[in-house]
This record gives C-alpha cells, sequence and structure tokens, in this order.
C-alpha cells in the first residue's frame, strides 16, 4: 500500500497505547525541542525570523501570485520540502512546482511528505500512484505510524478502532508523531501546506508564511487567498490529477473512518470529523486534548515524587527527635 519512493516506520519494541514512552512536555500536539527535536534542531540550517520579518514577507508575498511566491521561497528557503495528503490546493502547488522546475532545473526540487495513517481510502492511495506517474521527477517521503505497514499491524499493535475510542492518541500515533520523525530525519527547515483561509474554521486568518513557535519551522501556505473555486478551476485547466471522491460530493479529503461528504453552502471541511468539535488533526493545531493529558499526567507524577519526598523528609525528622529524646 505504500506508494512512495522513500519510507520511515522505525522499529522499536512491542509498544501498546497504554506503554506509551514518557513525555517531559509537549505543545501545539507534539513533543518539544526539549525532547525529541533538541537533538536534530542544532543541525537544521538556521534560519531565523522575527516577527517584523515575518510581517513584512507577509505583506510582499500577499502582492505576489501564487506562481511567485513559490518561486520566491524555493529560492530563499534551504531544506524545503512539501507536506501534503494530496488534496487539491497541495496537487495545485505539485503542478505549479513542476513547471517551475522546467524554467530552472538546475534548482534544488522540493520532494514532497506524505503522512500515511494506512487508513486512507483506496482512492487516495490510487491518487499517489496517478501522481507519480504524471511528476516522475518528484520523489515522495512516505512515514507510517511507528512499527506499522498496514491498518492491521496497528491495531494488533495500538488496538481496534483508536480513531474512536482514543482520538486524539491516535492522532499523536498516526500523524503527529511520524510528522515530526519526517522533519527531523528530512532536516526540514520550511515547508509548503495546502492551507487556505477560504477553508473555515482556525484557517481563516492565517498568512502565507509563519513560524512554528516550537520547532522554528517556517511554514508556507501559497494559496492561502485562493477559493475553492479557484483551486478546482486550475485543476481542471491544467488537466491535474485529483482525487475521484472530490466527483462524489467530498471537497476535503483525509482517513476514510473520519471523512464523509458536504452538502451544498457547507465549509469544504465540514465533511472531516463530522459532528465532533474538531477542525484540525494535530499537525496545525496549537495544543491538542491529548498534549493537555501528557501535561497534566506529568504534572501530577511530579506532585506526587514531591509530596513522597516530603513525607519521606518529615519522617526522617521525626525519627530523628525520637532518638533525641530516648537519649535523653
Amino acid at each position: 500500500m505504500d506508494p512512495s519512493s522513500t519510507s520511515s516506520s522505525s522499529s522499536s519494541p512491542r509498544l501498546s497505547s497504554k506503554e506509551l514512552p514518557h513525555v517531559t512536555h509537549v505543545e501545539s500536539g507534539y513533543v518539544s525541542a526539549a525532547v525529541s527535536t533538541a537533538s536534530s534542531s542544532s543541525n537544521l540550517p538556521q534560519v531565523t525570523l522575527t516577527q517584523p520579518h515575518v510581517k513584512h514577507l507577509n505583506q510582499q508575498l500577499e502582492k505576489m501570485s501564487a506562481m511567485d511566491r513559490l518561486r520566491f521561497v524555493k529560492a530563499c528557503f534551504p531544506n524545503l520540502y512539501q507536506s501534503t495528503a494530496f488534496g487539491l490546493t497541495g496537487l495545485v502547488s505539485t503542478d505549479m512546482l513542476s513547471k517551475i522546475e522546467k524554467e530552472s532545473p538546475s534548482s534544488s526540487p522540493v520532494d514532497l511528505i506524505f503522512l500515511d495513517t494506512l487508513y486512507h481510502f483506496d482512492e487516495t492511495y490510487a491518487l499517489v500512484r496517478r501522481v507519480k506517474e504524471t511528476y516522475p521527477n518528484v520523489r515522495i517521503h512516505t512515514f507510517t505510524p511507528q512499527d506499522a505497514s498496514t491498518s492491521a499491524e496497528f491495531e494488533e499493535r495500538y488496538g481496534g478502532k483508536l480513531y474512536e475510542t482514543a482520538a486524539e492518541l491516535y492522532d499523536w500515533i498516526a500523524k503527529v508523531e511520524p510528522q515530526q520523525r519526517a522533519y527531523s530525519e528530512l532536516n526540514v527547515a520550511a515547508v509548503l501546506t495546502g492551507r487556505r483561509r477560504s477553508q473555515g474554521g482556525e484557517r481563516d486568518k492565517i498568512g502565507i508564511l509563519d513560524v512554528d513557535d516550537e520547532t522554528g519551522i517556517i511554514k508556507i501556505n501559497p494559496l492561502v487567498d485562493w477559493t475553492f473555486a479557484q483551486v478546482k478551476s486550475y485543476i481542471t485547466e491544467n488537466d491535474v490529477p485529483y482525487n475521484e471522491l472530490l466527483d462524489r460530493g467530498y471537497k476535503s479529503v483525509g482517513d476514510w473512518h473520519s471523512t464523509s461528504p458536504v452538502s451544498a453552502g457547507e465549509d469544504e471541511r465540514a465533511g472531516r470529523w463530522k459532528g465532533q468539535a474538531k477542525t484540525e488533526c494535530g499537525i496545525h493545531n496549537k495544543k491538542s486534548r491529548y498534549a493537555l493529558y501528557l501535561e497534566e499526567m506529568q504534572r501530577k507524577a511530579e506532585e506526587e515524587q514531591l509530596t513522597a519526598a516530603l513525607q519521606e523528609v518529615e519522617r526522617a525528622r521525626q525519627a530523628e527527635n525520637l532518638a533525641a529524646v530516648i537519649s535523653t
């Protein structure tokens, strides 16, 4: 089922969801630099942008076309990748990048990062194969959950229907940790995303460029100001391969268990996690409920350790006082 030229699912001893490794701090849905990114962040190309820089760049990028934005960031940022689940917006970026590469064949290519949760639709996997055929020079790096290359292996390791019984934990294992691993292994400094303001939810005010506060990775949204109609029009006019589910009422396609068609007048992403108070999977949101849960568990553990230490000190003091009384 793995459609990419490279893949990663690092090995470790068998681990159940109750035996997850200790995490000292989690923010934004992924482990903080102090834990898992500290060892790799020092190796990343140093691209430092202050908030005034970000504001200035966004002001300039807002005036550019999507193609010019891609030309600019491709020349500006080292170790630039495109993170994609092969949605329509990401496919437009991939097609534009292929055109830009023809303009400048000697320039560095932009590889794709695909987070294969193992629960994508069959139509999505078929699309990945068509993308590889259409853009043979594009390299796709696929990252799957640890020690799982099929949904059966995932469920044997973590339990059945984890996406229902522990949705935040599922997002961490299937999406956030693989993304974190991808950024570390590939030494990512900047990443293109398919986020657009017209998708609604938490995306309606995002800029073209922002910096992840925790990892320092620069996120670039080249089609941030496009509408769904503009995206679909580009796909049609340029004969870009797309997911067949789009012709069946789907507009935003993720895992089969949490994606449904949308009705007329609904937001693009209304079919994602329908009926749930959720619009993001943990990759882009600021802090997931699972992250908060881990922090709370750590806080309680630290309090228990402190209480136990204080109790031990108090017992020792009482023993000393008793010994002093007996000796007199």
